[in-house]
């Protein structure tokens, strides 16, 4: 109970009390003094928040963690009255969400905006609401609250690092002709048109052709020689350790010209690898490869390998959901989808579990005639179990590559410097030139 309802309640009691065993007039006064004042306390709560509304809006729905996000607040009295003072309430699952303050002498008929600005250190979906409006008597007797739903949601990607190289197939005919076999996806390799039917995407509809037919005609292709870039993440629930983390502290200035630099990965291996993930189909999709993304979570995701900053964006977003719950094996998931994986093409295992079923799915890889490259998680610097030297001494003796990954490793360094002897050539930004 705060002090203004103890005073209003020894008031009431006190001029309760005395009126009862005496006659003073100073007894009566205070009953109704006290009365009068919840009274007034009571209608001050129940008009403070007649007319006002609050209305948010942010100008991006999408960002990457270590980013600064910026959202309006519109808090709107429409009612002729004055409002002495209400809160804002940011009642947001966002991390660390600002946009919570009190404002005061709210005129009718009048606006109130403001600018809140949130430092993004988690990846996921959060909705941008709901916000509370608390109005208060100023005695703090009664309290009275009115709520609005969330109508915008915030998709917030995973950290995405700049890696220079990394390994890759370069395909079964590197440097030779396209396949000529028609293909319903489409490659850079267009071959000829048909007429359109019921299913075929709108975006391989060719609109020249079309208007000289009088009907619509569809983009043929041809197989691009090209090898995919497969992603394979080991999501299955109980697998992924994590250390405690230090919370972050900022002060609100560090937010005010967006200066504040991207914090480490959280030390945790389901976010190393979604990072990696991240990175990795970054750097691949810029190097002009068709990319695929395939982990078993609760729901068995599967994006088939395509190229452009479409793919990419489909990849990140589905990246920024994903989490750990599934019951699904790595060994059991590349069984499953191998099969239609194209021939020659890469798999990129990334798991922190150093099990037998790594190296079969290794294996199955291999027999499938694909290269496999496994992203060991090292469990151990995450407070988790060993074995992840023993994993990794048993994969290098069958030939296989394997990219270890400790918790703390500058990860642009560590990937970038990767490098395999396995017939797997490293991919590499080519080095800017100098004119002379």
């Amino acid at each position: 109970m705060n002090s203004g309802r103890i005073v209003v309640a020894l008031m009431f009691l006190a001029g309760g009390v005395g009126s009862l065993v005496s006659d003073e007039a100073v007894y009566r006064r205070l009953l109704y003094l006290s009365l009068l004042i919840a009274l007034a306390a009571f209608l001050w709560t129940r008009f403070s928040l007649m007319g006002l509304k609050v209305r948010r809006h942010a100008r991006l729905q999408k960002a990457s963690a270590g980013d600064v996000f910026e959202e309006h607040f519109e808090v709107h009295n429409s009612s002729p009255l004055l409002s002495f003072s209400a809160e804002v309430v940011n009642e947001s699952a966002l991390p660390n969400a600002a946009g919570s303050r009190l404002l005061t002498r709210i005129g009718g008929r009048r606006t109130i905006t403001y600018l809140s600005r949130t430092f993004l250190a988690q990846r996921g979906r959060f909705p941008l609401g709901p916000t509370t409006l608390i109005g208060q008597d100023p005695f703090g007797l009664f309290r009275a609250s009115k709520t609005f739903p969330a109508r915008e949601t915030l998709v917030v990607l995973p950290t995405i690092y700049e890696i220079s190289a990394f390994p890759a197939a370069p395909g079964i005919l590197p440097g030779g002709r396209v396949l000529h076999r028609r293909s319903s996806e489409m490659t850079p390799h267009a071959a000829s048109v048909r007429e359109y039917t019921p299913g075929d995407p709108l975006k391989s509809i060719h609109w020249p052709t079309s208007a000289r037919r009088g009907k619509l005609m569809v983009k043929e292709f041809d197989h691009d020689p090209q090898a995919e870039v497969w992603i394979v993440l080991d999501m299955q629930e109980g697998i992924h350790y994590a250390r405690p983390q230090t919370p972050l502290k900022f002060v609100p200035s560090d937010l005010l010209f967006k200066r504040r630099e991207k914090p480490g990965l959280a030390p945790s291996t389901l976010e190393y690898a979604v990072c990696i993930a991240a990175s990795l189909s970054k750097y691949f999709i810029e190097q002009k490869r068709a990319v695929g993304l395939t982990a078993a979570g609760r729901a068995l995701t599967v994006i088939p390998a395509e190229m452009g900053g479409r793919q990419e964006a489909k990849i990140l977003e589905t990246l920024a959901l994903l989490e750990a719950d599934g019951s699904l094996s790595l060994a059991a998931l590349v069984s499953m989808q191998a099969r239609h994986v194209k021939d020659g093409s890469t798999a990129i295992l990334i798991t922190p579990k150093p099990s037998p079923g790594l190296v079969s799915a290794a294996e199955d890889l291999q027999r499938r005639r694909l290269h496999p490259i496994v992203i060991l998680l090292d469990a151990a610097t995450f407070d988790g179990p060993p074995g992840a030297d023993a994993m990794e001494h048993n994969l290098l003796g069958r030939g296989m590559p394997v990219c270890r990954v400790r918790c703390g490793d500058d990860l642009p360094q560590t990937l970038s410097k990767f490098t395999s002897t396995q017939g797997i050539y490293a991919w590499q930004r080519p080095p800017l030139s100098r004119l002379i």
